[in-house]
């Protein structure tokens, strides 16, 4: 009981960070997620008030970006567009998924999730027991998306995609055992990316752990 509370928990956690936050190319009132937070997090660095970052672009936010804006000349419309973003953010705006493209991401961090704990395998690629490619090949085939077996070939599927890009569904790699991409992961969010680890099996790791981190070689975007 305890395992499946903490699962329903997490899952919330992650798909809220699958944000629909500039679907329509800007970031405006109303929208929750992990790009506001960026720009809320951005504001306050710069010393514009919006409360707390907390992902939520509420009024105080949308007065925080008018102001941004006046004091940059540009249009005080309180929406985060690709100039505002560009600006603020000191970078492109990074191209958004649509609605379809973000539901399959929901589906497909689900359907990840749901396999917590699921032992370690080698050569594993089902629900019985998987290796790191082997759960990355399973869970987006769920969704119809096809991967090569191994991690170094899943790694050169895809658009790459920056550390500073990452969105959830991103694949993650790391160098480990071998040179290259020897382990991979799905990104979900807030740092977290879920892999099949020898060790402890399915589990949630942060990118920038001491283990993790030193190891991170890149990221590719197959969604």
């Amino acid at each position: 009981m305890k395992k499946l509370l903490r699962t329903m928990f997490l899952l919330c956690f992650f798909l809220g960070a699958v944000s629909l936050a500039h679907a329509s190319g800007v970031i405006r009132e109303g929208d929750q997620g992990n790009d506001v937070r960026m720009v809320q997090s951005q504001l306050i660095a710069l010393g514009y008030n919006v409360g707390t970052a907390d992902g939520d672009f509420g009024a105080v936010t949308a007065s925080a970006v008018k102001a941004f804006q006046r004091d940059h000349g540009i249009e005080a419309d309180g929406i985060v567009g690709s100039e505002t973003y560009r600006l603020l953010m000191g970078r492109e705006m990074p191209v958004s998924r649509d609605s379809q493209q973000t539901s399959m991401i929901r589906r497909t961090l689900q359907t990840a999730m749901q396999y917590l704990g699921v032992p370690y395998l080698f050569g594993g690629s089902s629900p019985n027991g998987f290796d790191c490619s082997g759960f990355t090949q399973f869970v987006f085939g769920q969704a119809g998306v096809y991967l090569p077996r191994a991690a170094d070939e899943q790694f050169d599927v895809g658009r790459t995609v920056a550390y500073s890009h990452l969105q959830p569904g991103d694949l993650v790699y790391f160098t480990t055992y071998a040179s290259g991409a020897s382990h991979v992961g799905i990104y979900l969010g807030n740092g977290q990316f879920i892999s099949a680890t020898s060790s402890r099996g399915i589990a949630i790791d942060s990118l920038g752990s001491s283990y993790w981190g030193p190891r991170y070689l890149g990221a590719r975007r197959v969604v």
